[in-house]
Parts: C-alpha cells; sequence; structure tokens
C-alpha cells in the first residue's frame, strides 16, 4: 500500500516540475508531460506502471468531463450547436468509417469490425490538449467555443462506436438498424439521467441546509453518480455528466452561496489540474507496458502502422472540416445559420487542433483480452501501441505546431466588435451607472448623513470616469498604491499574528480578505500580465 502511494507521490511531483517547464517554454503542458512520462519510463531502475482503464473511465474522465461541462459557456455552445454537433458526431462516425477501410486493407489480420473498433478509439480529439495550446495564442472566441462544444460531445460518440464495435468483434454480426436504434437511445437516455440527478443535486443544494463544504463535496460527487448510474442501465455515462454538469452551471449562482462558488471554483480547479497531469503522464509511462505486449509484432511494423493512421486521422479532419465550411455556405442558402461566411481559416485552425489523448488510450485499455468464446482477443496488443502512436504523433506533431498555423492564418475575429478588455470595461461602467442611480434615488437622503454610503458612491463615481481609459496615468498610479498599500497591511496582520492577544483566526480571515482585494484589483487592471 505504502510503495503506489510514494510511486504517485513522485509523479505529482515529477508534473509540477515538468508543467512549471512548459510554461516557460510556453508549450502546452500535455505535450511536455507525456514526453517527460516517455522518458522516465526508459531511465533505469524506473518501476513499470500499468494503467488501469477502469481508473480512467470511473476515477479520471467523470470529474474532467464535469469541470469542462461547468465552464463551457451554454450560450456559445448552442450559438454553434450545428457545427459542434457535425464535429462531434458525424466528423468522429466519418473518421471511424475511413480508419476501418484503411487498416483493414493494409493491416494485416485485420477485420471490418476490428477497424472500426479501431476508429472509435482513435477517432476523439482530445479538448485539454487543444486548450492548453489556446493559452498562448490568441484565437478568435467562436474557435475556442467549438473547441470546446466539440470535447463534451466526441468522447460520447466515438465511446459508443467503440461499444458497437467490440460486440460486432464478439459476436461476428453487425445489424444496423439495431445500432442505429440503440444509437440514438444511449445519447438519448444518457442525457435523461445526467438531467434527472442534476435535478435531484439542485433540489439538495437548494432547499437543504448545506454548508460551503458540504457544497463541495456534493459537487465532487455528481459527475460519478451521473456517470455509473447511466453505465449502470448501458447508457451514455459521458453524455450524462456534460447534461448534468451544464445544467447545473447554468443554475449555479440560484442554489450555491457565493462562498461555495468562490471556494468549489479553486477545489475544481486544482483537482483537475492534478487529474489532467496524471493522466497525460501516465500516457508516456505507459510505453514500456505496450511494447511487451506486442508479442510476435515487430515495433518498426507496428510504428508503420502508427504512422499511417496519424496520417489519415489528421487528413480526414482537415478534410471533414474544410467540407463543413462549404456546406455551410450551401445550406445558409435555406436556413438560418450563425455564420455563412466560415472561409477556410476557422476550418483550418479546427481541423488541425486534432490531437488525441486520454479517452482514446482508456478505450484501448478497455479491450477484454479475451472474447466470449474464450479465445484471444484478435489484434488487441496492435492496437494499443497503434493508439498510442497515434496519441503522441498528434499531440508533439500537431500540438507544437498548431501556435504556429494560427499565426500564419491570422484569423479575424469577426464576433466581437471590441476587444474584452474593452467589453469588460463598458460593463464595470454599467454596473457603476446601476448602482449610483439607486444611491441617489431611493437611498440620496441617506447617502448624505451617512460617510460610508458616502464612500461607496465616490468609488463608483470613480469607476465611471476611469474604467474605459487603458492608459490613464491616475489610474496606473492609483492601482501601484493600493497594491502597496494592500502588501503593507499584510506585514502589518503578520506583526500582529506574532501576540498572543489576537486570535489566528482573525488574522486569517482578513488575509484572505486582502487576497480577495488583490485579485479583484489585478484582474480589473492587470489582464495583460
Amino acid at each position: 500500500m505504502l510503495e503506489p502511494f510514494i510511486q504517485y507521490l513522485f509523479l505529482i511531483i515529477a508534473i509540477l516540475l515538468l508543467v512549471m517547464l512548459a510554461q516557460k517554454l510556453k508549450i502546452a503542458y500535455p505535450i511536455v508531460l507525456v514526453l517527460g512520462g516517455l522518458l522516465l519510463s526508459i531511465l533505469p531502475g524506473i518501476p513499470v506502471m500499468s494503467i488501469d482503464p477502469e481508473l480512467i473511465f470511473v476515477i479520471f474522465l467523470p470529474p474532467l468531463l464535469y469541470e469542462a461541462a461547468w465552464n463551457t459557456s451554454w450560450k456559445e455552445l448552442w450559438r454553434w450547436r450545428r457545427v459542434i454537433s457535425s464535429f462531434a458526431f458525424l466528423i468522429v462516425i466519418v473518421t471511424s468509417f475511413v480508419v476501418a477501410l484503411v487498416s483493414s486493407a493494409v493491416i494485416p489480420g485485420f477485420t471490418l469490425a476490428l477497424g472500426f473498433l479501431l476508429g472509435g478509439i482513435v477517432s476523439p480529439p482530445d479538448a485539454v490538449s487543444a486548450t492548453s495550446v489556446l493559452k498562448y495564442v490568441t484565437v478568435p472566441r467562436r474557435v475556442s467555443s467549438i473547441i470546446e462544444g466539440e470535447s463534451l460531445l466526441n468522447d460520447a460518440s466515438s465511446l459508443i462506436v467503440f461499444r458497437f464495435a467490440l460486440i460486432a468483434v464478439d459476436t461476428g454480426r453487425f445489424i444496423f438498424h439495431e445500432a442505429a436504434v440503440s444509437f440514438v437511445l444511449v445519447i438519448a437516455m444518457g442525457i435523461a439521467v445526467g438531467l434527472v440527478i442534476a435535478l435531484i443535486y439542485y433540489a439538495i443544494h437548494k432547499w437543504l441546509p448545506t454548508t460551503v463544504n458540504i457544497d463541495i463535496v456534493l459537487t465532487l460527487t455528481a459527475p460519478y453518480v451521473m456517470y455509473v448510474t447511466a453505465e449502470a442501465f448501458h447508457f451514455s455515462g459521458v453524455l450524462a455528466v456534460v447534461s448534468g454538469g451544464l445544467f447545473l452551471s447554468m443554475r449555479s449562482h440560484s442554489f450555491l452561496s457565493y462562498r461555495s462558488r468562490l471556494r468549489g471554483s479553486n477545489v475544481w480547479s486544482t483537482l483537475g489540474f492534478v487529474l489532467n497531469g496524471l493522466v497525460f503522464m501516465l500516457i508516456g509511462l505507459e510505453l514500456p507496458v505496450i511494447i511487451q505486449e506486442l508479442g510476435s509484432i515487430s515495433v518498426a511494423s507496428a510504428i508503420g502502422y502508427g504512422v499511417l493512421i496519424s496520417v489519415v486521422l489528421i487528413v480526414t479532419r482537415l478534410l471533414c472540416t474544410l467540407f463543413a465550411s462549404y456546406f455551410t455556405v450551401f445550406i445558409s442558402r435555406y436556413i438560418t445559420t450563425a455564420d455563412n461566411q466560415p472561409g477556410w481559416r476557422g476550418p483550418l485552425i479546427l481541423g488541425w487542433a486534432g490531437m488525441r489523448g486520454v479517452v482514446s488510450l482508456a478505450a484501448a485499455l478497455s479491450i477484454p483480452l479475451y472474447l466470449t468464446n474464450g479465445e484471444m482477443f484478435p489484434q488487441r496488443n496492435l492496437i494499443l501501441f497503434i493508439t498510442f502512436t497515434v496519441i503522441l504523433i498528434t499531440l508533439v506533431l500537431q500540438g507544437l505546431t498548431l501556435p504556429l498555423i494560427i499565426r500564419w492564418v491570422n484569423m479575424e475575429d469577426r464576433d466581437n466588435a471590441l476587444p474584452l478588455e474593452q467589453q469588460e470595461s463598458i460593463l464595470r461602467k454599467k454596473l457603476a451607472v446601476q448602482i449610483l442611480q439607486t444611491l441617489d434615488g431611493a437611498h440620496s437622503e441617506k447617502v448624505k448623513v451617512n460617510s460610508r454610503l458616502q464612500h461607496l458612491k465616490d468609488r463608483f463615481e470613480r469607476d465611471t470616469k476611469h474604467v474605459e481609459g487603458t492608459d490613464d496615468p491616475e489610474q496606473d498610479e492609483y492601482r501601484q498604491i493600493y497594491l502597496q498599500l494592500l502588501e503593507q497591511q499584510r506585514d502589518l496582520l503578520d506583526r500582529i499574528n506574532k501576540d498572543d492577544t489576537t486570535d489566528e483566526a482573525v488574522v486569517r480571515r482578513h488575509q484572505n480578505l486582502l487576497d480577495l482585494e488583490e485579485e479583484k484589483i489585478r484582474s480589473y487592471y492587470d489582464r495583460t500580465e
């Protein structure tokens, strides 16, 4: 029991060091973590670590999906619903079909059913990799919205394809109309299960006497309950988590207190970071296990097949995204679309942002060792190796070159007439004007005699005057002096805390208030840092 704990403790420390290196180099951290795990796996004395697929599907996947759903904008998801749906479902199915045709034609011993199995495994791009890359470049909001939305749904569609292909390999039969009906049922009922459980959690949060800690623990249990319940009925656990997460996220301000939202956001951010880091590191560490299981297949041949499938995936996704653009232009003559002239720049970026990741490897690892008749599962080891090769090639090749593609394309952001900084300034001014109208109206007499209300009014009047000037010297001076005053207050609190007559809990509460105040002032004025 102690040895695995020490191993994972070592992994977390290694992850922190590698992520800091990635930030220093301005490279998406999943790339550095996979390569770091790969290097660690070949060092002498490093114990061989094998990933349990149940660990990925049951422990890692639900919270990662839930966090992504919680942070996704429903407004943007709905706006680009047609594009996202085509990416998450149609392109996944087309990609699986192309991979099935190519692999069954080129790889010895591969049937069409095994090809569909491989296609279902490697078809879904990984959202964490793409969003990590986009953090270091400026990209139009529509591109990041489509990538985020696609990532919420493509895992579900690919795993459904994987499930049906697994049955076809095992039984040797595939009935299309039965599979089509089951496909729709699995999707619809998965969403329904997620919404029902979300309603139950909503009621618990809203009408039972919860505390901040209880609220946070409830949010931690929600994705697991949604996923396990849906999978127990053989529905889509992924869509259950996504639909439930979106429902609760949209209504979080109506059932969570501000303390629960603040502390919960910090907990989920840290948890997501650790889980993603562990998964990508474990992908790299899995290489020796995968090579050992190749058996009679030569490593050179397996690498060749992996490179071929990687090229097929990249080309297919690019062609699909470009075709989707031309189809949008055509269909815009008959229906209303979010953008009737998408051009080629956005589709090219979306097509190249197709790095594979955790779901692909977890699906490959979940292939059973034996068929129901007791025979060895055909080509299981080769499928594992090809999947690992695809993840490595797409992460490194596309992950490192995506920023270059974005800069070369230089896509204009047609969605926002104003930069985000100006939008924030305008929003702050509107909020300040609303508050001033209330103070000057319903509370005007109280403001005249209440010095604290007068101070509050002065504060919001400053917001209306200085909020639009990004190069205002008064604003810069105010910010610098205010931050100095906050630091001086921290020093004073440290000195006060040494006095035995002052309770440390009181000091810590004020330290937290200073942290929140600094966060507010920096978020208003230092967006470029």
